[in-house]
């Protein structure tokens, strides 16, 4: 299957989280992908966090999701520029094209989907968008999920609305395009067309609110509701006597279970026998459950609901997340060729054969035009000279 997936090559002029995490999938499938960056503007996020490695163009942030990748500069506002993209479509070749810039600079830059198709006609084209391919507002994950609902969902019953800790919009897009991807490549084998793509990330963000958009034909309002549940009781983060455990029972059977475990046998009550009775005296219930779980050391109740098979956990902080017997086999790495540092990256959804066969390990995410030689020189066949007038032109 990596033989498969490393005859591909993705050319994605990227920035910000939406395309990187997309392409960083893709990366990990065993596709050659190559960033595609302005020399004079390249990536915001590029700056973002710490500076880790001594290098402006490489702080901590950016490291996070561009693992895998090669990274060339171009300057597309000038003609040379797009005259050098048309060849790097046509003789790298290019089989997925990606851009996440405002659709009004689409024909400025030539990087629109008529452009591109005349040059490669079996081309993938991916336009990612906030309010799609006629607007021109730009959006940023946060404001996503203000627009989007999702903040309205988030937090305290009598509290504001809050950001996710996650950028959901940016990466559920990335996850819906990846998706998109896999079926204009099947379509492109079974008939040789390409694909125009355009994704909106607000239609991914609402997408997502499956339960909330229903029950409004019931004139229920699912809103804000903290660490509990609307619909099912117990559910909630209960105090223990060293830390926090979440608790989540999802039915009757495992009601009837947690009420066995000893300081909980009180609470078997005919009101609390059936979710709709817990439901509705679910504050007070949630107290007398917290009055029990003070009680207990948080390993010793995890045991205890584990031995009635009730799903619980602790509140793992990220150190405690990375040092987890399962998640741990999972993490990936990369190192610096030239600083020697070694990163542990979040794990895939799913192991790829290309990360088996590369020992669950990445290429190091580049930095700003690393890899402009290869490219211009070693695949298009730049010579020393134009190369160098390129470069000092601003066009790479």
């Amino acid at each position: 299957m990596e033989d498969l997936f490393g005859r591909f090559t993705v050319l994605s002029m990227e920035q910000a989280t939406v395309l990187p995490y997309l392409t960083y999938r893709l990366a990990m499938d065993g596709m050659r992908v190559i960033r595609l960056e302005n020399p004079q503007y390249p990536d915001p996020n590029r700056r973002v966090g710490d500076n880790v490695l001594n290098d402006e163009m490489m702080r901590s942030y950016f490291l996070a999701i561009n693992a895998g990748k090669k990274c060339i500069t171009l300057n597309l506002a000038t003609p040379e520029g797009q005259e050098l993209l048309y060849r790097l479509i046509k003789e790298l070749p290019v089989d997925v094209f990606c851009t996440n810039v405002l659709p009004k600079n689409y024909k400025k830059l030539g990087i629109d989907y008529e452009t591109l198709s005349q040059i490669k006609p079996d081309l993938i084209w991916v336009g990612v968008t906030g309010f799609g391919p006629e607007s021109n507002e730009p959006a940023y994950d946060p404001i996503l999920q203000a627009r989007g609902g999702l903040m309205d969902l988030n937090g305290d019953p009598d509290g504001p609305p809050m950001v996710m800790g996650i950028p959901l919009p940016d990466m559920g897009t990335s996850e819906h395009t990846y998706g998109q991807i896999m079926k204009a490549l099947l379509k492109r084998q079974l008939t040789g067309e390409g694909s125009r793509i355009d994704m909106v990330m607000l239609q991914s963000t609402v997408s997502w609110l499956t339960v909330p958009i229903t029950m409004t034909n019931f004139n229920i309002i699912v809103t804000r509701h903290g660490n509990t549940h609307q619909f099912f009781a117990p559910v909630s983060v209960y105090k223990t006597k060293d830390s926090y455990i979440y608790i989540a029972i999802g039915n009757d059977r495992q009601w009837k279970d947690f009420v066995k475990i000893p300081g909980f046998e009180h609470l078997n009550k005919p009101e609390y026998q059936y979710n709709a009775g817990r439901i509705a005296d679910k504050d007070n219930l949630n107290k007398q459950i917290e009055e029990v779980t003070k009680k207990y050391d948080t390993d010793e109740l995890i045991r205890l609901l584990n031995e009635k098979t009730i799903p619980c956990s602790r509140i793992n902080t990220m150190k405690e997340v990375i040092e987890d017997p399962l998640i741990k086999g999972w993490l990936l790495r990369t190192k610096d060729h030239i600083t020697g540092m070694e990163l542990v990256l979040a794990p895939p959804p799913y192991f790829t054969s290309f990360l088996e066969k590369n020992n669950y390990t990445l290429s190091f995410p580049p930095r700003l035009g690393e890899h402009n030689e290869e490219i211009y020189r070693g695949v298009l066949g730049i010579k020393e000279e134009e190369f160098n007038r390129l470069k000092e032109k601003g066009i790479i």
